[in-house]
């Protein structure tokens, strides 16, 4: 099985965003101005989550892959509802993470994506459900670029899904920004910025707590189910 994903995929994804984000920081004068942002950024952001899904569809799947991913994105999506209530608290980027730390980035990916696609069902969908199938696969990818496969650090772990919920917000924060400020400036994009400070550190310390609470029994259950799907041939010629 494969669960590792193209690095160069995952870096033209993120330097996508980032002309993206540099694209949107116009003045005025600029003949970009005048385009409607939040449109053009929800279809730039739904092109890069179909370069990944291209992807998965490339590489080998079997019925265990579908499984695994489904089981946790349906795991993802289910426990940010009850949620929902509090502002920035989402458990769903840990699970999405963790999943992403022990299978590899193109799981990860998937597994956020579609916990974001499923969840807003319940919570509602619009054109910010793009915006968080990307956010929280992004997360899932980081996880796996930082993964050690042989152990669980849970310390480094608590500190990327810590710095991962500053950047899920700070993703939608751009989407917030196009979707909903006027004049599109530095002034209001840092405006933007500073506002959604409260929530971001909610999200993150909560990040942190579900971590350390149920990091190490999730990476176990996860590692156990992973060594399951594992295939190995023996040699019975001899």
């Amino acid at each position: 099985m494969v669960y590792t994903m193209n690095n160069r995929l995952v870096l033209s994804v993120v330097i996508a965003t980032a002309l993206l984000l540099l694209g949107m920081v116009v003045v005025p004068e600029n003949p970009l101005y005048g385009i409607n942002w939040a449109l053009a950024s929800v279809l730039i952001i739904g092109m890069g989550i179909l370069t990944f899904f291209w992807q998965f569809e490339k590489q080998e799947v079997n019925s265990k892959d579908i499984a695994l991913i489904a089981t946790m994105a349906s795991l993802a999506a289910i426990s940010r509802v009850p949620f929902a209530a509090i502002m920035g608290l989402q458990p769903t980027t840990f699970i999405v993470m963790i999943t992403g730390y022990v299978f590899g980035a193109r799981t990860g990916f998937m597994v956020g994506a579609v916990a974001a696609l499923v969840s807003n069902f319940f919570l509602g969908q619009g054109p910010w459900t793009p915006w968080q199938m990307f956010s929280w696969g992004i997360c899932g990818v980081i996880a796996a670029l930082t993964s050690n496969c042989n152990r669980l650090n849970l310390i480094s772990f608590t500190i990327i899904t810590g710095l991962c919920g500053y950047l899920f917000g700070w993703i939608m924060n751009i989407w917030h920004w196009v979707g909903f400020v006027y004049p599109l400036n530095m002034t209001t994009f840092f405006a933007t910025y500073l506002l959604s400070i409260p929530s971001d550190t909610i999200h993150a310390v909560g990040n942190i707590a579900f971590s350390i609470l149920f990091g190490k029994p999730f990476y176990i259950i996860l590692t156990r189910y992973k060594k399951k799907l594992t295939v190995k041939y023996q040699d019975l010629s001899n």
